[in-house]
């Protein structure tokens, strides 16, 4: 039920950020404050049982829910940037994109080594951003928990590209 609430509620835009790409809009969902809810209660649902000791969410919209179940769960939440917005110590890892390369950064003491660690993104489409911050946290001595996203477009194989590093992989919406 909660994926075709998902569904009915992400809006569609075509030929971002280039032809051929269909976007999927989640700002939409942030309209719906029960929606949003309904979204956070299904990933706390989902995680019962699974160790998480912090939620790193990737910037940008990682943030939205990323920060809300961490709050529900009671554990710290750290964020994932972009290169350059970050203002203390901190550990980066490059990484190829489909058009390019991207580097994303996390301060050095986001978290304890050991503790087990979830990734959220709003959206998975082929895994590379999940990847480099799972390297990066297990170069950082970390464990990953698991990852959590609101999408995820299964027909670009990102869950079989991170399935590797975490056999827990929720996608509330699949496309």
């Amino acid at each position: 039920m909660i994926d075709q609430q998902i569904k009915a509620a992400v809006r569609d835009i075509p030929d971002f950020p280039k032809p051929g790409i269909v976007f999927k809009d989640i700002t939409t969902i942030l309209k719906d404050p029960k929606l949003c809810a309904d979204i956070v209660d299904a990933f706390v649902a989902q995680l019962q049982g699974t160790r998480i000791d912090a939620i790193a969410g990737v910037e940008s919209r990682g943030f939205l829910f990323g920060l809300t179940l961490a709050t529900c769960l009671g554990v710290p939440f750290i964020p994932i940037r972009k290169a350059g917005k970050l203002p203390y110590t901190i550990r980066q890892k490059k990484y190829d994109l489909e058009y390019g390369t991207a580097t994303i950064e996390m301060h050095t003491d986001a978290f304890e080594p050991g503790q087990h660690i979830l990734l959220h993104d709003d959206l998975l489409a082929t895994g590379g951003t999940v990847c480099a911050a799972s390297d990066l946290i297990k170069e950082m001595g970390g464990v990953v928990a698991g990852f959590s996203f609101v999408v995820g477009l299964g027909f670009l194989n990102g869950k079989e590209r991170i399935a590797p590093i975490s056999d827990k992989i929720i996608v509330l919406a699949d496309y």
